[in-house]
């Protein structure tokens, strides 16, 4: 568990939990998921000492279900946000992005490490707790990120760092959908090979139960993208139902959070469009697949018609030359063998060159 100071351009990481709230500022408090469970009654005590309220026992609940989808609660103490991510499992999307050809084992790892785990926000006044996966970067990237936006030689200074509790929850909230974009890349990519094992000449695809799971991860990605976008619809009717501040400033921070707000909405629309259209264009393949299986079997079956419909005069000439009578013509002359084959043959060649040029075995060029 990691303890941080926020106050305008200063960014100091705390030993521990304080006894009492700083004068001036905000602390943000990021535990991971099991140490959350560890320490719960610890923070609870903090959160009283330091707010006057602790968390209500249905949302420690909450932040430590790691299956919760992403929703928004509110209380008269605190906001509650839960917000899956959308990431890559740690370690496998470079590997899987640096390959120069797909394989199957490759896409199905590749299915099987997207993580949609989620990351709670206990949002106070001046305290900030987020519970976060073991394997979670996104602390450990903001807290990186603001030490050194808080160096003194740093160009952008402390201007940069985040006002207020609400404020470094969007911009976390809008890293985890931004990042979206490394995933995007390693689906796009697996879903390519699977098109192209699809569209392979001679056919012959068998990873059906792959595709099967692929699309279902597309419905699970496109379900969670719903629900972070219903989760940040609810926050920012909450954030419309806070008190007016008199403050100007006050005010145009509130007016900078809605922003926020909005552009995180905007991003997780462009998310689900990705989805949506990786979605559509798989189930296109599906179809242009099954399209041209039928098309290949309508062009075996016409070439075995018309290989019938050739040697079918045929029979018929070596069947009636083939019947128990002495009088047949040609029967007993020496040359009526001969008559017969090239009689044959001609037939033959003849009916090939009229469904050749109708193109029945075969396109001209």
């Amino acid at each position: 568990m990691r303890v941080f100071h926020v106050s305008g351009e200063q960014f100091v990481e705390l030993d521990a939990l304080p006894e009492a709230l700083p004068a001036g500022g905000y602390l943000w408090i990021g535990a991971a998921r099991r140490e959350f469970e560890v320490n719960v009654a610890m923070l609870q005590a903090r959160l009283a000492q330091w707010t006057g309220s602790t968390l209500v026992d249905l949302h420690v609940s909450d932040l430590l279900n790691n299956q919760l989808p992403s929703h928004f609660d509110a209380t008269s103490g605190y906001d509650l946000l839960v917000f899956r991510r959308l990431a890559a499992g740690a370690g496998t999307a470079g590997s899987f992005l640096d390959e120069e050809h797909g394989t199957s084992a490759s896409a199905r790892r590749a299915i099987d490490a997207i993580d949609t785990s989620p990351v709670g926000f206990a949002l106070f006044d001046r305290v900030l707790l987020t519970v976060h996966p073991t394997d979670c970067q996104v602390r450990d990237y903001f807290a990186s990120r603001m030490a050194q936006q808080a160096q003194p030689g740093d160009a952008r200074g402390g201007s940069r760092l985040p006002s207020g509790t609400a404020d470094l929850m969007l911009r976390m909230v809008n890293h985890m959908v931004d990042s979206y974009l490394e995933l995007r890349r390693l689906l796009t990519r697996q879903f390519t090979h699977l098109q192209h094992e699809l569209f392979r000449p001679g056919g012959g695809f068998s990873n059906w139960q792959l595709l099967l799971e692929s699309r279902n991860a597309l419905h699970l990605l496109e379900d969670t993208c719903e629900d972070q976008r219903s989760a940040l619809v609810e926050w920012i009717d909450a954030l419309e139902e806070w008190p007016d501040e008199a403050e100007a400033a006050a005010r145009r921070e509130r007016e900078l959070l809605r922003l926020r707000s909005r552009d995180i909405i905007e991003h997780i629309e462009r998310v689900l469009t990705h989805v949506r259209r990786l979605e559509s264009s798989a189930e296109t393949a599906v179809q242009m697949h099954f399209a041209a299986q039928s098309h290949r079997t309508n062009n075996i079956m016409r070439t075995l018609t018309v290989l019938t419909a050739i040697f079918l005069p045929l029979n018929l000439v070596t069947g009636f030359f083939g019947m128990n009578f002495e009088g047949l013509p040609l029967i007993h002359s020496p040359t009526g063998f001969w008559i017969v084959f090239f009689v044959m043959l001609v037939l033959g060649i003849g009916l090939s060159v009229f469904f050749w040029r109708k193109n029945y075995l075969g396109s001209r060029h």
